[in-house]
């Protein structure tokens, strides 16, 4: 860490450039020697008497000027005279290069992770969140299935797989054992209905499942309908696949009946996504009038339906699925990763017998076909039960960590339940959500603004994040990383610019 401490030349211009112009100078003339850290943002402010927001801004148009680098969690640093070039994205070929030229030669950047460590530039092909962050970041972007102890029963049921079926780990995977679609029936059971057996697609996780339920129903071209707040990395999927993406208007319930029929009337979608138990980010839930109004829209239209209950695996409740009331166009997907483990990638979609195949062979050429070792732990995990208990192992964790999260955030508003790994958080005045955003990144703290939830351009404004719990590596590093975000939200100020 530098010891060098500028002053904000005086002037009529805003602070923020007046102070960027200093830091500057002082780069030029070598009071900042090349590889120096500068102070965190939150330390200068403090010394020069200004807010974090002055300080953030100014870093930003050095940094915008090529004079620093900065990464999230490791600090801003003073490139040398003849820096290496940070790693820019270009979709297009290097036609300047001579072909046999050294690949170096057009860019000396030494590996994409440079810029995947960074926030994306195209929101619209890769969202707002950083591909992959600093090891030391607290990860509230993120809601995977917290760590319970599922090491050591996937070191046992790995071991039993590896004994038993060394031939099948050698190959591919050519056959979908009976055990597999059991599991899928299992997990994907709830509230008194139950999918046959024969509709079971085993996939590589939700994801995965869902694109390929877009490739077997509609061709590039065609229109998916999404809720205007969603899970929008799969709006994003589908736009990349050269299906276009529409949006229906929702209430606290989910796409309100009547818009969804004036969107199918109007631009006749093929398709429709939701997420009727646990609604990301909102956390609500569709009532069974909602449900059976949308099926019936469904019906009218000729609308298959995606009925993502990933979330809805950690929800006890006695609301027939989509599936149950629609069975001939609902796709009812599941997965392990939010309620048991996400690391294995166990995933099942309970498909229409009309498309069950088209399903299983999208799958197939999208992502390869599905890992044996993978698939046979899932089902195992399903089977011996373990999964159910991991499953409740991790509902009290959820409700564990909502302590915390009462204990820090108890006096926002927000949306959230004792059995959702995440909470949609209402800013105070004078917050945005991308400027809390980045002011949590700042403090090595990651969390989703409201951006990263739209299936669209949209004129609607929430002014809230989303923080997810079930990440952080212990209540311990939840602790911390909500203590960050009280810090943040209780200091009125720090998202104002100083100007004169």
């Amino acid at each position: 860490m530098t010891n060098w401490h500028p002053e904000i030349p005086d002037g009529q211009g805003p602070l923020y450039i007046r102070l960027a112009d200093r830091i500057g100078e002082d780069i030029a003339t070598g009071a900042l020697a090349a590889g120096a850290k500068l102070p965190p943002q939150r330390d200068l402010a403090y010394d020069l008497g200004v807010t974090v927001g002055t300080i953030g801004r100014a870093y930003a148009v050095i940094r915008q000027r090529g004079l620093v680098s900065g990464e999230v969690g490791r600090g801003t640093f003073v490139l040398g005279s003849a820096p290496e070039p940070t790693l820019e994205e270009n979709t297009k070929p290097d036609l300047d290069r001579p072909p046999h030229a050294p690949a170096g030669s057009a860019s000396r950047a030494t590996s994409w992770l440079q810029g995947a460590m960074a926030a994306p530039r195209d929101t619209a092909f890769a969202g707002t969140r950083i591909s992959v962050p600093s090891p030391e970041a607290i990860r509230f972007d993120s809601t995977s299935a917290p760590e319970i102890g599922q090491a050591e029963a996937i070191c046992s049921l790995t071991a039993e797989i590896t004994r038993e079926a060394a031939y099948e780990i050698a190959s591919y995977t050519r056959t979908v054992p009976d055990s597999w679609r059991q599991a899928g029936r299992i997990w994907l059971s709830r509230a008194g209905w139950e999918p046959s057996e024969g509709s079971i697609v085993p996939t590589t996780g939700a994801q995965a499942a869902i694109m390929a339920i877009i490739a077997a129903t509609t061709a590039p071209g065609d229109q998916i309908a999404f809720e205007d707040l969603t899970y929008s990395s799969i709006a994003r999927g589908a736009a990349l696949s050269g299906r276009r993406p529409i949006q229906v208007a929702r209430d606290n319930e989910g796409p309100l009946p009547e818009d969804l029929a004036r969107v199918c009337a109007q631009k006749h979608p093929k398709l429709m996504f939701l997420m009727p138990s646990m609604h990301n980010p909102t956390v609500r839930v569709m009532s069974a009038r909602r449900r059976q109004e949308i099926a019936d829209v469904a019906r009218q239209h000729n609308l298959w339906i995606i009925e993502d209950e990933v979330y809805g695996s950690l929800r006890e409740a006695d609301l027939l699925p989509i599936a149950a009331l629609a069975p001939e166009r609902t796709f009812h997907v599941g997965s392990l990763s939010k309620s048991v483990t996400a690391g294995v990638r166990g995933g099942w979609v309970s498909s229409p017998l009309s498309h069950a195949q088209r399903v299983y062979t999208a799958h197939k050429m999208l992502t390869g076909g599905i890992s044996f070792l993978l698939s046979e732990l899932s089902a195992r995990l399903v089977l011996s039960g373990a999964a159910e208990d991991f499953r409740k192992k991790i509902l009290a964790e959820i409700a564990a960590r909502h302590a915390l999260v009462k204990t820090h955030l108890g006096k926002y508003e927000m949306e959230a339940a004792p059995d959702a790994p995440f909470l949609w958080l209402k800013l105070p005045e004078p917050w945005l959500s991308g400027t809390f955003k980045a002011a949590a990144a700042s403090e090595n703290v990651l969390i989703d603004d409201e951006d990263e939830f739209k299936a669209g351009r949209s004129g609607k404004v929430y002014h809230r994040v989303r923080i997810g719990i079930t990440n952080p590596r212990s209540r311990e590093e939840t602790a911390k990383g909500l203590q960050v975000l009280q810090d943040l939200l209780e200091d009125n100020c720090v998202c104002y610019d100083s100007f004169e």
